[in-house]
């Protein structure tokens, strides 16, 4: 195990420098993009270096990735960025953000349940509603990792970076209450009354929410109490790690309780400036939020050995990339159009947080979840396709989208 760490490390660290020095991409986007053609030549080589392509499988087959992402890494990576979020423009920006990530997703989840549902079977694939729906809820939560970057080197407007980057630490955990939701309704055969859905989605996400500001608020004292930034960076990181762990045992949506500890921890801390080491514990976990991506994007391009690829299923993803993209921009209208209705003069962008709603690693994730009697396979095949998609070609023409567009936007935000 310890030589397959040091080489996805190592492929990591490569493919990131490569990324940052000649390709000029975002490091996840340049570090999956390398990762997935290395996988393409292992793959087109397998005839003359059968050892190295057999080696390569049987390391991709002993990463449980869906634990390794929904009961582990996840925890971090959702903390470290809620934690490194700016209070003040979130705060101004709750309503859009609150609206997007609940109401947004489930939009968008009903949307794309619907159309796969009708466009399948034109494929030939006949997956059930409930199928369609498992995908729909699977794939509506999006990634920002790749965009903030291109957000921030094109100074695009901070209300534009706080509602996409809102958005998407929210509807992790909402997108992964309404996937388990219908997962067991799926499993159960039983449907059960939008009152008693309605109930458990409210008491997971609630109870998620309610936990992570409950264990923050003691860690930020705790803080306070040492003067030595290394236990203080130890604390956050059993809040991190801990919380998570709780709220999973518990069966509550872990990935709020990370979002809500992270928020929280923030927001304690700042009223306390000269108690607390912040620059040492920013720059931590700014460190780690990298390395985490970095390594993460790498093992998701390195999946591309094991996904089981077929011409219908294949069909089926890039109809599924379409479906997704309109649907998003659908979605994304909807509630901006309602946040206007309240607040008249509201600035947002319907084009940029629509092309700029990624997919990632939770999507896949979720995919190696479903079994195999409910589609596993052609709903594997389709996220991986609508995530190579969004993170290769949307996240890496983001800086040149942001850039074409950035006259429409001005004008779409003063409106």
């Amino acid at each position: 195990m310890l030589g397959l760490i040091a080489v996805v490390v190592s492929l990591a660290a490569i493919f990131g420098l490569v990324s940052a020095r000649w390709l000029k991409l975002p490091t996840v986007v340049g570090t999956m993009l390398l990762t997935l053609l290395l996988s393409v030549v292992l793959g087109l080589t397998s005839q003359q270096v059968p050892w190295v392509h057999a080696w390569a499988i049987h390391s991709v087959l002993r990463i449980d990735y869906e634990r390794f992402i929904l009961h582990g890494l996840l925890s971090v990576l959702l903390f470290a960025g809620a934690f490194l979020l700016e209070l003040k423009p979130l705060a101004r920006e709750k309503l859009a953000v609150g609206l997007l990530a609940g109401l947004g997703t489930i939009l968008s989840t009903v949307l794309v349940g619907v159309a796969m549902y009708f466009a399948a079977p034109l494929l030939g694939q006949h997956p059930s509603f409930l199928q369609t729906l498992l995908f729909g809820a699977l794939i509506s939560p999006t990634d920002p990792i790749a965009v903030l970057e291109m957000l921030r080197r094109v100074s695009a407007p901070r209300f534009l970076q706080a509602q996409l980057a809102g958005e998407s630490l929210f509807n992790d955990g909402v997108g992964a209450v309404l996937f388990l939701t219908v997962l067991e309704i799926a499993q159960s055969g039983m449907l059960p009354s939008t009152w008693h859905v309605g109930e458990e989605f409210l008491l997971d996400a609630g109870g998620g929410l309610l936990l992570g500001v409950l264990f923050a608020l003691p860690v930020s004292r705790l803080m306070r109490t040492v003067n030595a930034y290394h236990i203080e960076i130890l604390l956050t990181l059993m809040l991190a790690l801990g919380g998570y762990a709780i709220a999973d045992a518990l069966h509550l949506s872990a990935p709020l309780e990370a979002v809500a500890a992270g928020l929280a921890l923030r927001w304690s801390n700042s009223r306390h400036p000269e108690a607390i080491s912040h620059n040492e514990i920013e720059h931590f976990w700014t460190a780690v939020d990298e390395v985490q991506n970095a390594v993460l994007f790498v093992l998701m391009g390195c999946e591309f050995l094991i996904v089981p690829f077929t011409r219908p299923a294949v069909l089926v993803g890039l109809v599924a990339v379409v479906v997704v993209n309109v649907t998003r921009f659908m979605a994304t209208g909807t509630v901006l159009g309602l946040v206007k209705l309240v607040q008249p003069g509201h600035k947002s962008s319907v084009l940029v947080l629509a092309w700029a709603g990624l997919r990632g690693g939770l999507s896949i994730a979720l995919a190696l979840s479903v079994p195999e009697q409910l589609g596993r396979n052609w709903i594997l095949v389709a996220t991986y396709v609508v995530v190579v998609f969004s993170i290769v070609l949307k996240g890496g023409s983001m800086d040149l989208f942001l850039r074409r567009f950035r006259g429409h936007i001005t004008e779409e935000t003063e409106a």
